[in-house]
C-alpha cells in the first residue's frame, strides 16, 4: 500500500469526518488534468470534478467552483450567479487558500474557509471523482454528498 502524503491525509480525514464511504485512491500515474484523471480511471471526463479557484474581484476572497471535467466555466455567467465579478486565482493564492498545488486541489481540507459552488452538470452522474490533495490521488463521491458536505450552492457554469 502506498503511504499517503500530508495533503492526502488531510482529505482522508475530511472524508472520515463527514462519514463518507469514499477513500483516497492513489493512481499509478499523475492526473494533473481532468482528461488524465478520466483516462487513468477509465471513465468519461464528465465524471471528473475540477476544483477551480477564483478570486472575488471586489472582495479579494477565494471562491471555489466545482466543475464537471467536460465543462469550461463561462466566467461572466458564473459571476452573475455568484453575485460578484470573478478573477482567476494564481498558483500562489491556490496554495495559500487550499494548501494544495494546482492539479491536486481537493474540494475538502482547505486551509482557509471559502464559498463553494457546484456545477449542475455533475448531478447527471451517480458518482464523480475529485482530486484528493495531490495530482496522483482521487476519491469517489456522489454529487449530492459533495454538495452537502462542502456546503456548495448549485449553479450552471457553461
Amino acid at each position: 500500500m502506498t503511504d499517503l502524503r500530508q495533503s492526502e491525509l488531510r482529505v482522508a480525514a475530511e472524508l472520515a469526518r463527514h462519514e463518507l464511504p469514499g477513500t483516497v485512491t492513489v493512481l499509478d500515474q499523475l492526473a494533473t488534468t481532468a482528461q488524465m484523471a478520466a483516462d487513468a480511471l477509465g471513465i468519461e471526463i464528465g465524471r471528473i470534478v475540477k476544483s477551480l479557484l477564483f478570486v472575488g474581484v471586489e472582495t479579494g476572497e477565494p471562491i471555489m467552483v466545482l466543475v464537471s471535467g467536460a465543462n469550461r466555466v463561462h466566467e461572466r455567467r458564473t459571476s452573475r450567479q455568484i453575485g460578484q465579478k470573478l478573477g482567476r486565482a494564481d498558483a500562489d493564492l491556490v496554495r495559500e487558500a487550499t494548501g494544495f498545488a494546482i492539479g491536486g486541489v481537493s474540494p475538502f481540507g482547505h486551509l482557509k474557509p471559502m464559498s463553494i459552488y457546484i456545477d449542475e452538470d455533475l448531478f447527471s452522474h451517480a458518482t464523480v471523482w475529485a482530486a484528493a490533495g495531490n495530482a496522483r490521488s482521487v476519491f469517489e463521491i456522489t454529487p449530492s454528498d459533495l454538495e452537502r458536505t462542502t456546503g456548495a450552492k448549485r449553479i450552471v457554469v457553461t
